[in-house]
């Protein structure tokens, strides 16, 4: 494979999709090694979502101790009122547009929910 990252776009406001889909496979991509790069995008809904669940909030604590590299989408974030919540869980807040763009025309994996 040319390139080993995974960017993975939640913007699904489904937390069993979180859960059981989102926050197991980039954890797991990291511990298991399947991918030496992993990034975990949190877009529109998600942000929103990600801002109040605890159980979500602990889980993906646990997906960021395992090394996966957490983006949000800071115009996302601030029509949901949630930018300096994301931030204080761990979150970097950032304007993705440009950087998606570039990993969509780049060879990255990119992974949509």
């Amino acid at each position: 494979m040319a390139n080993d990252t995974l960017v993975v776009v939640w913007s699904s406001r489904d937390r069993d999709v979180a859960l059981n889909t989102v926050f197991m496979y980039t954890k797991n991509s990291k511990l298991k090694g399947w991918w030496n790069d992993v990034k975990l995008v949190v877009w529109g809904p998600s942000a929103k979502l990600i801002s109040v669940d605890q159980e979500l909030q602990a889980e993906l604590a646990e997906v960021k101790k395992a090394g996966v590299e957490l983006l949000a989408c800071k115009a996302c974030a601030d029509r949901y009122g949630v930018s300096k919540r994301l931030e204080e869980l761990g979150i970097n807040v950032i304007y993705m547009g440009e950087p998606l763009t570039g990993y969509l025309k780049s060879d990255y994996a990119v992974l949509t929910f």
